[in-house]
């Protein structure tokens, strides 16, 4: 397992966890994952902070998947907001987000994404859920999905939800 922690001006610490050697066909990943997240927290005003990321393979986030959420099947991103909210040093701590590579590979394959772009799309919708978004009624999908393609826009990547409808996320 490798780490990446950083701290960049005016975006929360970032602490990353690379478990799956799987990662490694993604030297970009984690400054991707970076710039993403302080896209994220520069729209939203939520600079000051902390965030743990987990890059993980399929069969680990299918067992949180079925530990937390109860769906015994793989997915690309999930999010575990903070209940404790103060780290020691006084900063607030958003909480973890876990993606799995294959998860993210295949719907690259599937759906003619670029990977990279996608892992930022996925970035961003998880740190949404860490701030308190969620999109389980229609007018939260397009509150939600409003602010994810503005943050993309913002870094100039594409926006995810362009031609694709809320119950495709």
């Amino acid at each position: 397992m490798t780490a990446a922690t950083s701290r960049r001006a005016g975006a929360p610490s970032i602490d990353i966890q690379i478990q799956s050697p799987l990662w490694e066909a993604q030297p970009n990943a984690v400054q991707t994952i970076r710039d993403a997240l302080a896209a994220a927290a520069t729209a939203l005003s939520t600079m000051d902070g902390e965030v743990a990321i987990l890059l993980t393979d399929d069969g680990a986030i299918r067992a949180l998947n079925r530990q937390w959420r109860g769906i015994d099947k793989p997915t690309n991103v999930l999010s575990f907001p903070a209940t404790v909210t103060q780290t020691s040093v006084g900063a607030k701590f958003f909480g973890d987000i876990v993606m799995a590579y294959e998860t993210l590979a295949r719907e690259c394959a599937d759906e003619g994404r670029v990977f990279l772009h996608h892992l930022a799309h996925l970035t961003v919708h998880g740190f949404l859920h860490l701030i308190g978004y969620g999109h389980n009624v229609d007018a939260e999908a397009d509150e939600m999905e409003g602010l994810e393609s503005k943050i993309m826009l913002s870094i100039d990547l594409p926006d995810p939800w362009l031609g694709r409808k809320s119950s495709d996320a």
